[in-house]
């Protein structure tokens, strides 16, 4: 038998969806607050949420009317026409009151700009109140006491107190980093856990959210309505929660977005670390639907492959413009190993008289014998006059077979020799493999590769891009595919497991970049087998060849796995370390 559930009911299952945890109450709530406009958003928690939460803002307010209105389900200010496709706000749907007021305790005051008083309406385990007037200034304050108290089941699968913070801390930050014009406080009991005031632009916010050391080491991204900050290569993470997407002011989760920030970052970045970053994608609301998932945490674009294109493009044109620039936390760290030392009062009388600043002693200062060429010899003939002023600076000196110190205007440059030739052979090479047609090699003996049949099909329609890569594949049958042709930088390696993976992404995303970070994979680990060694004596002139590259690629202030090529010490830093400043 059919029967039409209670209303009640309705809204617990629907609370089940859209309140899972007491920071998704806070985050529904934070956003009805933005959406009415309030510039000061003050949250406060007992229990990291299980006891009361209060949620205060200066907006615009509610009329006694549309008080009565706002915790039934499916009520809304923000749904303009009902065009689902045209979403402008935070919320729509219309969920969260009801959903909250099923499940808790929950009391909301609010009060208008014209109105001589606040009035109040209590909704408890889905039983609604009747609206009286109470003290209270503009905006709206709505307590939430006892979350889940009517459904205790969903108790059990609650988390520590101190979890539970940790997760309200990581919402309202998120929200926080969209709206830098707005204040946002956070307390438990008396306790502040977080204060950000009202700031003039997105940086600012950053700083306060991620550290001034993101925002020294990160680049400006401004391309084609993708805009944002992310972190120099060499200022990363070890996993994926310091990045942050937000499409229209709207914090999302996206798999599609995560894969082109992995492609952007490929061959600067070791495959266990991640970048630091936040983007914003303005896109026109009717290009993107918000209304896949209750919580509002996911969306899907009309045109995704473009989508992943733009902040690919993004990415790398900031990434590229920061040129050879490395982190300033290598540089810090290096200054804060340093503690002062003090010579005896008395040197030992076997002490000898002097030590021969010489090779074998770590220490290089002038030009040596010819040695053998390297694998790519340096262009010292783009060494010009000491007189002129350069990035890197000019060599003074070479330590222990692998270590350039140069010094600059402000300071001195110490570089690892190996990683930054890395870096430069791997760009030479890779220019080179993509400037001309790519070359192959044809298989002695074919590989078969067993699939299915969708499987086939999706990858005879990559069939052309394939072939651009060196890769040519026929049709074996209804269950396979023949492997003839790969490109030659793969040698004699098996072609099978990268086709597999091949066959996974273009089902998952459609594109062929799969391809192109195995490629680049190989060209890096020739590169690496391909530089300079530690321990290979460099005259001056190859020195200051080195830096001028170095100043000329791309990339060049860290090698192919995200590690620092050089440390930048600045004069006054040296100063501090004697004492003089």
């Amino acid at each position: 038998m059919i029967r039409l559930l209670d209303a009640n009911i309705i809204n617990q299952i629907a609370a089940g969806e859209v309140i899972e945890r007491p920071f998704s109450a806070i985050k529904e709530l934070v956003e009805n607050a933005l959406d009415a406009g309030a510039t000061d958003i003050r949250v406060s928690v007992r229990n990291g949420g299980q006891t009361l939460m209060i949620i205060e803002d200066n907006g615009s307010g509610m009329s006694p009317e549309n008080l009565a209105l706002a915790p039934l389900r499916h009520t809304t200010s923000k749904l303009q026409e009902d065009d689902l496709f045209n979403i402008r706000t935070m919320g729509f749907r219309g969920e969260a009151l009801a959903s909250i007021g099923s499940i808790a305790r929950m009391t909301i005051s609010s009060r208008t700009a014209d109105s001589d008083t606040a009035w109040s309406l209590k909704v408890e385990g889905g039983v609604t109140g009747k609206i009286e007037p109470c003290s209270g200034t503009k905006g709206t304050k709505v307590e939430i006491r006892d979350i889940f108290f009517a459904t205790p089941a969903r108790l059990k699968f609650l988390k520590s107190p101190t979890a539970e913070m940790s997760a309200i801390v990581d919402v309202i930050n998120k929200l926080s980093l969209s709206h830098p014009d707005v204040s946002f406080t956070l307390k438990d009991d008396n306790r502040v856990f977080l204060d950000h005031p009202r700031v003039p632009d997105l940086k600012t916010r950053l700083q306060s959210v991620l550290g001034e050391d993101f925002g020294k080491n990160s680049v400006e991204i401004d391309f084609k309505g993708v805009r944002g900050f992310a972190s120099l290569p060499t200022f990363n993470r070890g996993n994926r929660a310091h990045q942050f997407f937000f499409v229209n002011g709207r914090c999302i989760q996206d798999s599609l977005l995560l894969a082109a920030v992995k492609v952007a970052y490929q061959d600067l970045l070791s495959y266990d670390r991640y970048p630091i970053l936040a983007l914003f994608i303005d896109i026109d609301p009717a290009d993107v639907d918000v209304n896949v998932h209750p919580a509002k945490s996911q969306v899907r674009f009309q045109d995704a492959q473009n989508i992943k294109s733009l902040v690919i493009s993004a990415l790398k044109q900031a990434l590229f413009g920061s040129s050879h620039k490395t982190s300033t936390t290598v540089s810090d760290r290096v200054v804060s190993s340093f503690s002062p030392s003090f010579m005896p009062s008395s040197m030992p009388t076997n002490m000898p008289s002097n030590i021969p600043l010489t090779p074998q002693n770590g220490f290089r200062f002038d030009s040596s014998p010819s040695k053998p060429a390297l694998p790519f010899e340096f262009e010292t003939k783009i060494f010009q006059s000491l007189d002129q002023t350069y990035p890197l600076g000019h060599a003074k000196a070479h330590l222990h077979g692998n270590y350039i110190v140069a010094q600059t205007e402000e300071g001195l440059i110490l570089v690892d020799q190996h990683a930054a030739h890395e870096r430069l052979t791997y760009e030479k090479m890779k220019a080179d493999f993509y400037a001309k047609t790519v070359k192959r090699q044809t298989l002695l003996i074919p590989e078969i590769v067993d699939l299915a049949p969708d499987q086939i099909d999706t990858l005879m329609s990559f069939q052309e891009i394939l072939g651009q890569f060196g890769v040519r594949i026929e049709k074996f049958g209804t269950s396979a595919v023949i492997v003839r042709e790969i490109p030659a930088i793969f040698g004699n390696t098996t072609f099978k497991s990268t086709l597999l993976t091949l066959v996974e992404n273009f089902q998952e995303s459609g594109d062929s970049q799969t391809l192109e970070i195995k490629i680049n994979e190989i060209i890096s680990s020739k590169a690496c087998h391909g530089s300079v060694r530690s321990g290979r004596e460099l005259t001056l002139p190859e020195m200051n060849a080195l830096l001028r590259e170095m100043e000329a690629t791309p990339f060049s202030g860290q090698c192919n796995h995200g590690r620092p090529t050089y440390v930048d010490l600045k004069l006054k830093d040296i100063e501090r370390l004697f004492g003089r400043t």
